[in-house]
């Protein structure tokens, strides 16, 4: 049965640590137990259980370069005297216990006043005592507590985060306006449909008209405002969208009640024009609710540092901002950092993950003279590069500049405009005939049957019917961990006919590889030794190795250590030369398409333990979901496991295999000129430019909150096995969406019916338009949530 650490709730798998009856996964977990409990901040736990954050132990002096005077000055908010403010953007930001604990750093720490948490933007803004306390110290005193704050090019820019409030002031005038409309309309009511007529009130029927009026005029002129603009970029475009008719319906109601008022026929329907604005607002709000807390678009900056260390040729070193780096300046690059701009490796053995920018899941070795693309993150030794490309000029900023960045979606091809552009025709058709008709008969009763038809067609429930339905979905796949940026995705998805996966932590694990020994089987004197040479070498295969093989306390000392570049190393162990690293280091003959540790002791070889991706757990049953679906798979990795992939996608349709990031982009480009609506995932900024240009892209994160590529949906990686509920459940929505204009239609059918034949009139149509309104919403709520339960267990 596995285990959990107390602190942060995580299986424990390499260290066991047991402290005052508690379990931990790391030192890291236990150090912040015991300084909560130190400051009786033991609280902590109580909120939520194993709510802590895993402390981060790498690299903790790659925040020295805050103390620096310009980046200071560009990273802080305020600084006089002895006090700085500083906001930090935290991402791992998740619950209560966060907040309580962030906004408890002064009981920690007497050198910060306070601290304010904003759990939307996942930052936190400190005030602390300069002269006691460095900026680089409390970013380091924030990452053992476990909430490493994120310093980059973009957090840096300090953009102003915008809030617009417009649309909550649209529906509070709106909402204002249909309330007290309801109220002066009170009087007609009482005398239309009760009977019953009162002098003072008759007295002042016309004030109450007038304050009507009043009301009404900003609710048309400014809360409705935004379906004039869009029924006039519609037809700017030749695209009668669903606004066309909600416009003349907002029109007609407006214009009759000033009629009626004027010539005291009645009391018009500025309250029920009041209160068809309010509801449909109400559906743009609800539509809008989206986790503003995820980033669907991001670029570079997202991923760039702020500041580098500057070597200059006598070796001294200095922090410059990122941006003032230029051609020939030699940088500074340590275990861990990412590489932000092309250089040539001067000094230093170069080991390059990639995986964030090509899908290469191999690390690269680079040997002084090599040139290093900007993107990869140096994995062992401190590296110093020299310039030959800014930032603005680098690879990976090219790459981001591609025109598939630079796609707009106007959002005028969504299923409600495609009907609304028949609707619209139809309806002023059957207004034109009816008003001829009735012209030859009753002049006077043609203009009530026009307003009743235009009244009653108004599309109004047709309109609310796709907000409603998808902001339910959103919210339920929201909480299925399934993160979708706004309501046309959910179309988009339902209409997607393949599907392209990247290989390399998409439908593999990102950090985990499945390992395997290949050889003769090793003594435990041969284990220990190994482990002990392993311990003393950063690249990641040996960091694998090292966990893969069994637990031992006990470890020995090395002797004559000595590491070969771009192949491995080799040290005497009680008395033993092993050799650990690449074939030809351990005398044997490489193989090809195979990532392997070669191990040899004196002159001989011992065996090789081979690495491949460990593969995400059930991933034929996703497949199996997605039969009637095209299904492509992408790697920038080589075709060594081109079998097993076939093995578990035996209908798959395309590979392809080292594949840079613009092939990637080619390849589904490829596909849509065939005419596919392709959906692709992906992990890394190597994914990006096929993420954009697809016509959904999904960005598979293991952590939602780190860095994601820019996309249409944030998705789990844990959930990637139930995609296929997602998409099923898309397809449902656009049912019931359906559904519910089926429903719309039938209540304007049977409207029309009576308005046309002149048995209803303006009241009455205006009465009964809110009513299938409201119906519709009941309906598609209570029909999103049946359909929800059949995909997921958890409560929606």
């Amino acid at each position: 049965m596995s285990e959990n650490c107390f602190h942060c709730g995580q299986i424990i798998e390499n260290e066991r640590i047991s402290f005052e009856e508690k379990l931990f996964c790391c030192n890291g977990c236990k150090s912040v137990y015991e300084i909560l409990n130190i400051h009786n901040l033991g609280n902590f736990y109580e909120f939520n259980k194993r709510s802590g954050i895993r402390p981060d132990s790498e690299n903790n002096s790659q925040f020295d370069y805050l103390d620096t005077p310009e980046i200071f000055d560009k990273v802080t908010d305020f600084s006089e005297g002895k006090t700085t403010l500083v906001t930090f953007k935290i991402p791992v930001i998740h619950c209560s216990s966060c907040i309580w604990l962030l906004e408890s750093l002064h009981t920690l720490n007497p050198n910060i006043n306070y601290s304010q948490v904003n759990f939307t933007r996942k930052n936190v803004q400190i005030s602390f005592n300069q002269e006691n306390l460095k900026l680089s110290d409390l970013a380091k005193f924030l990452t053992d507590l476990g909430y490493k704050p994120v310093v980059n090019l973009e957090t840096a820019e300090k953009k102003e985060e915008f809030f617009d409030k417009t649309l909550i002031v649209k529906i509070a005038i709106a909402g204002f306006a249909f309330g007290n409309g309801m109220f002066f309309s009170y009087p007609e009511y009482a005398e239309e449909i009760l009977g019953t007529t009162d002098y003072w009130m008759d007295t002042y029927k016309p004030l109450f008209r007038f304050i009507m009026f009043l009301l009404a005029t900003p609710v048309v002129f400014y809360s409705a405002l935004d379906y004039f603009k869009s029924a006039w970029y519609g037809l700017k475009n030749r695209i009668v969208n669903i606004d066309v008719p909600i416009v003349l319906g907002i029109l007609m109601l407006y214009g009759r009640s000033i009629y009626e008022v004027l010539t005291d026929y009645g009391a018009g329907y500025f309250d029920t024009l009041c209160g068809l604005v309010f509801f449909m607002l109400l559906g743009k709000l609800f539509q809008k609710r989206t986790y503003n807390a995820l980033s669907y678009d991001r670029d570079y900056k997202s991923f760039y540092p702020i500041a580098v260390t500057k070597v200059d040729f006598g070796g001294k070193q200095e922090n410059i901002l990122l941006s003032d780096v230029k051609v020939g300046d030699r940088i500074m690059v340590r275990n861990q950092e990412i590489i932000p701009v092309d250089a040539i490796l001067i000094k230093g053995e170069g080991n390059i993950d990639n995986s964030f920018i090509t899908g290469e899941s191999a690390s690269l070795p680079k040997q002084a003279g090599d040139r290093i693309f900007a993107g990869g993150k140096q994995v062992g030794s401190a590296l110093e590069l020299e310039v030959i490309k800014t930032v603005n000029q680098s690879y990976l900023t090219q790459l981001w500049n591609k025109e598939a960045f630079k796609k707009f979606e106007t959002g005028l091809d969504t299923l409600t405009n495609e009907i609304s552009k028949y609707f619209t025709f139809i309806i002023l058709g059957i207004t034109l005939v009816a008003g001829i008709y009735w012209a030859q008969f009753d002049f006077e009763k043609m203009f009530q049957v026009v307003a009743a038809i235009l009244i009653i067609a108004c599309p109004c429930a047709l309109a609310l019917s796709a907000p409603f339905t998808f902001g339910h979905v959103m919210r339920i796949l929201g909480r299925n961990k399934f993160y979708v940026k706004d309501t046309l995705t959910i179309e988009k998805i339902s209409k997607i006919d393949s599907f392209v996966f990247d290989k390399t932590g998409t439908i593999t694990h990102h950090k985990k590889s499945n390992v395997h020994f290949s050889g003769n089987e090793m003594t435990d004197f041969d284990i220990k030794n190994i482990k002990s040479l392993l311990k003393n070498s950063n690249h990641p295969l040996s960091k694998a190795l090292y966990d893969f093989l069994p637990t031992e306390d006990e470890h020995f000392p090395i002797a004559h250590f000595r590491e070969t570049a771009g192949k491995g190393y080799e040290a005497e162990v009680r008395g033993h030369l092993y050799k650990i690293g690449s074939a030809t280091l351990a005398g044997e003959k490489p193989t090809n398409h195979e990532t392997a540790v070669y191990i040899s002791k004196g002159e001989t070889f011992l065996g090789k333990f081979i690495f491949k991706n460990e593969y995400r757990e059930n991933l034929n049953s996703l497949f199996r979901s997605l039969y009637e679906y095209k299904i492509h798979i992408l790697s920038g990795d080589n075709s060594s496991e081109e079998a097993q992939l076939k093995k578990i996608i035996p209908e798959v349709a395309g590979m392809a295999f080292n594949q840079s990031p613009e092939d990637k982009l080619n390849y589904i480009k490829k596909l849509q000129d065939e005419g596919a609506k392709v959906a692709m995932f992906g992990d890394g900024l190597n994914d990006a430019g096929a993420l954009k240009q697809s016509n959904v892209g999904i960005a598979v994160a293991d952590d939602t909150n780190s860095f994601t590529p820019s996309s249409d949906v944030i998705m789990s990686g844990d959930k990637l096995i139930d995609f296929g509920k997602y998409m099923s459940f898309s397809k449902d929505a656009m049912t019931i969406v359906k559904m519910t204009f089926a429903l719309s239609f039938l209540y304007n059918i049977i409207g029309l019916a009576f308005a046309v034949t002149g048995h209803m009139s303006p009241l009455f149509a205006a009465i009964l338009m809110p009513i299938s309104s409201i119906s519709v919403v009941a309906f598609t709520s209570v029909a999103t949530w049946w359909r929800s339960i059949k995909y997921f267990k958890i409560s929606t």
